[in-house]
């Protein structure tokens, strides 16, 4: 095994489907195994590199999940919290490879294997919680999309008296994680809705539908590996094939996939929103 695996490589900011893909890729190198030690060559990221991951050694991992955007593997004294930021990756080497400069934090585990950060715009954190409950950064988190908590009574009662578009809505992480600007403008697309109507014009049944849509293009995306706008790999170094399927995203010009009008392109809260004028209303 020579060749590293790599499990996020993504210059635009990861999404739910591709951190997930990020956590099933490194889950069987580090779950049920134990990290000897850490390397951190440097601790200035969004915030500092956590003491307690600095002093790491000799734990055993049980479990890798996710929250969010957020990689949360669990030990059996705490949890070790990853955000990807902007520009970071995970890699898995399989042998001692030379850090290079963006290479951050290593991971030295005790199958041999390092769990490589890297991270060239040091947006990317690695904090610690003894308990999930309280962390700062997962507390105010809404439900989960995939979760039976994220439905169409919980969609439809948020969106009551709302004024704020529905696609920067819908990235709200106090309305539901993990659905950003690929799967919110794809999402609305399948769902034949328009991003620019204010959330308060939800119906009921374009809530059920919008919500069983955005479940729907998540599972799927997560099935092809996410998304490879640039240079995110799968740990088995191929692309995520979900950009293949892209209907609306980064196609501004482009004939509809379905009617043949040309997608426009706007701007919604600072993102770049991608629909068919004609398909959705």
């Amino acid at each position: 095994m020579g060749h590293s695996f790599y499990c996020q490589m993504v210059k635009n900011m990861p999404e739910l489907p591709e951190v997930e893909t990020s956590r099933r890729g490194i889950e069987p190198w580090v779950a049920g195994h134990t990290i000897v030690n850490a390397v951190v060559r440097n601790a200035r990221l969004r915030w500092p590199v956590a003491s307690e991951v600095i002093r790491l050694r000799n734990k055993k991992v049980l479990s890798v999940q996710r929250r969010a955007k957020y990689l949360l593997l669990e030990l059996e004294d705490g949890w070790i919290i990853v955000h990807l930021g902007m520009s970071g990756s995970l890699r898995v080497l399989p042998q001692p490879i030379p850090a290079q400069k963006h290479d951050h934090v290593d991971l030295i585990m005790s199958n041999g294997c390092i769990i490589r950060y890297t991270d060239p715009r040091r947006f990317g954190a690695w904090l610690w919680s003894d308990d999930l409950a309280t962390s700062s950064v997962l507390s105010h988190l809404g439900p989960e999309p995939l979760s039976e908590d994220f439905n169409a009574e919980w969609l439809f009662a948020r969106s009551r008296n709302k004024r704020t578009l529905l696609k920067p809505w819908l990235m709200d992480n106090k309305l539901v994680v993990g659905v950003g600007n690929i799967y919110a403008s794809e999402s609305l697309f399948v769902a034949g809705i328009l991003p620019d109507r204010p959330a308060g014009s939800l119906t009921e049944a374009e809530a059920a539908l919008l919500a069983e849509t955005i479940k729907a293009v998540l599972l799927r995306s997560i099935e092809q590996g996410g998304t490879t706008l640039r240079d995110f790999m799968q740990s088995d170094g191929k692309p995520g094939y979900f950009v293949q399927e892209l209907q609306v995203y980064g196609r501004g010009g482009e004939p509809c996939r379905v009617c043949g009008t040309p997608i426009l392109t706007a701007r919604h809260g600072q993102r770049s929103t991608f629909f068919c004028p004609q398909c959705q209303h």
